[in-house]
């Protein structure tokens, strides 16, 4: 190289590092395409590097996930072995976190990514400590098993969403913090519920509750009905949207007042301005994939904006494959049909909560009745808007 050249460099090296140094709008324009784990790393370099970070983050809103399917090369569930990896890569900085994996691969297993380190159960308080270390501290983390799992493939908000009622399946929502939206995790027991609580929660007396998604666990135990009823009871009265079903257990939060074994509940209670729902029950009527489809399309009539809406569906373990002659992936292929661009979430159980449920300006259809919240056989089809 020549000394001209080298001349040349060194100004273009120069003024490369005034502009990173000192240009608010380029350097946060770069920063747009960092990821945002990274982007915490870069912050600590210099305080307009800080600066832009933090405004790159508030706008980074978007809804997103993780989602992966068996058999898991690994001791780990599938969805454990790739987290790790995968959480790297996301742009937002998680607020929420909404984890579930099938029961059946996840029975014993942990969430366990120090190569170094035995396998434990899902029970321990360690399973709960090696997932919060993906995540940012104060990050409210939610994990449920089930029998079955509804799950859209990671990337693309228009992939064909599947439904898997056997094998290692899973996915973990992850919610950022959103302006006019207030996501509430809670969870119950027998020991803890309570009006009180309940107020506390934003379950009751909360004008801006919008949805609530709630896993119920151990329900077949004796009182379990009545603990549920306990629930439902109010939030029938109220015109938020209800869904959510039976589940097999939870791993995250770890239980603090009931022994292991005992019924309870987790959800989350979505409140705020910008939030909207709109659901639908497949009954035990709707029985081929023509009649599916129609049921689902009258979710149209809420006029659900299509940016940062997650489709969610509680399907009973009854239905599925069996339930349509051998067909598989039919409500999910229907769900997909209508909503083309919008990702759908969800459960195979062992009871449904939900009905149809829609409330907009100019369109009414709301069940106030507590019976018509739980269901047997059928699938309650759910849209979720966050602003």
């Amino acid at each position: 190289m020549g000394e001209s050249e080298g001349v040349t460099v060194s100004l273009q090296d120069s003024k490369a590092s005034y502009i990173l140094s000192n240009v608010d709008e380029v350097v946060e324009r770069i920063l747009t395409f960092v990821p945002t784990k990274s982007l915490l790393r870069i912050a600590s370099v210099c305080r307009l590097w800080r600066n832009c970070a933090r405004r790159v983050l508030r706008t980074q809103q978007q809804l997103t996930w993780v989602s992966a399917c068996g058999p898991s090369n690994t001791k780990a569930h599938v969805l454990c072995s790739i987290l790790a990896e995968e959480v790297e890569k996301v742009f937002l900085l998680p607020k929420t976190v909404l984890a579930l994996v099938d029961y059946e691969a996840f029975n014993g297993q942990a969430y366990c990514y120090r190569e170094n380190k035995a396998k434990k159960s899902r029970h321990s308080p360690d399973t709960v400590e090696e997932l919060s270390l993906l995540f940012p501290k104060g990050c409210d983390i939610m994990g449920v098993t089930t029998q079955g799992v509804v799950l859209t493939p990671s990337g693309s908000h228009s992939s064909l969403p599947q439904e898997y009622q056997e094998g290692e399946a899973g996915f973990t929502l992850m919610f950022p913090s959103i302006e006019g939206v207030h996501i509430k995790p809670f969870h119950f027991c027998k020991e803890s519920i309570s009006p009180t609580a309940l107020k506390e929660a934003g379950l009751v007396d909360n004008p801006e509750l919008r949805v609530v998604l709630m896993f119920v666990y151990e329900a077949y135990k004796t009182g379990g009905a009545h603990f549920l009823s306990q629930i439902l009871e109010p939030l029938a009265k109220s015109k938020a949207l209800i869904a959510g079903g039976l589940v097999e257990s939870v791993f995250s939060p770890p239980r603090h007042c009931c022994s292991q074994g005992a019924y309870g509940v987790v959800g989350l209670a979505l409140s705020g301005p910008k939030v909207q729902g709109a659901s639908v029950l497949l009954d035990q009527d709707i029985s081929t994939p023509k009649a599916a489809e129609a049921t689902i399309r009258r979710l149209k009539a809420a006029k659900i904006p299509e940016r940062n809406t997650l489709g969610f569906m509680f399907a009973c373990v009854g239905r599925g494959q069996n339930y349509y002659n051998n067909q598989a992936n039919v409500e999910a292929d229907a769900f997909h049909k209508v909503f083309p661009n919008t990702p759908l979430f969800g459960l195979f159980g062992n009871g449904e909560i939900g009905c149809d449920r829609i409330v907009k300006d100019d369109y009414t259809l709301c069940d106030t009745d507590t019976d018509s919240l739980q269901h047997e056989y059928t699938t309650v089809m759910t849209l979720v808007h966050l602003g």
